[in-house]
């Protein structure tokens, strides 16, 4: 079944060319052109993304964004804007947006934005299970996710590679974290004391980079 996106704008030519490029890309598109009736839309289907204009007449992006939030929390919300200036990014990030476009936006920019939060949502049904939230919270030191990172990047490494690596110091703590890894299944270690990624340390590493970027 085709990715289901919802289109939320007052202005007729940019929705209809955003619905335009994202239905000839394969998505599902249904457009909206006021908060009120897109809200009325999902009472019929919940879409994976929805794309919404900041500045609309009556109910705002904004008030749009935290209704469907409350209810959907991991439904992905693009906002677009024309004020594109740092402050309404960040609003619009701590109203619930995910991702934030500002207006003129080229096509690309259209599709790598829909593109990334779809892989986010793959990732995050991909990384749910029991003991996520453990994991997740291993992963917030710093030093844990660097020995992630370059065993992602060297492959196999013995434990003074990684050190090296690190430019760290102190064994102890570089090992104590080692061993933090190796019980969250993140990292192993072979017969010659070779460590290398996990299964499951490749798909944080995925994530983890996934998230980078949308940073940047």
């Amino acid at each position: 079944m085709n990715e289901l996106v919802y289109v939320v704008d007052d202005d007729t030519d940019l929705r209809e060319s955003i619905t335009e490029i994202l239905s000839e890309e394969g998505f599902a598109v249904r457009s909206f052109a006021g908060a009120e009736t897109a809200l009325a839309g999902f009472d019929t289907a919940i879409p994976q993304i929805a794309i919404v204009d900041y500045m609309m007449p009556g109910m705002d992006g904004m008030t749009l964004i935290f209704m469907i939030k409350k209810k959907y929390p991991r439904l992905k919300v693009i906002m677009i804007t024309a004020f594109s200036t740092v402050e309404n990014a960040v609003a619009a990030m701590k109203g619930g947006a995910d991702d934030y476009l500002p207006k003129p936006f080229k096509k690309n920019d259209l599709l790598t934005a829909v593109r990334r939060n779809l892989e986010e949502i793959r990732f995050e049904q991909e990384i749910e299970g029991p003991g996520m939230d453990e994991i997740l919270a291993c992963l917030a030191n710093q030093i844990r996710r660097q020995i992630l990172k370059a065993l992602h990047t060297h492959g196999k490494m013995r434990f003074m590679d990684i050190t090296r690596d690190l430019g760290a110091t102190d064994h102890t703590k570089v090992n104590f974290h080692l061993k933090n890894l190796k019980i969250h299944k993140l990292i192993s270690q072979d017969r010659d004391k070779l460590y290398t990624l996990s299964s499951q340390g490749k798909k944080m590493i995925e994530y983890l980079s996934l998230l980078s970027k949308k940073l940047q």
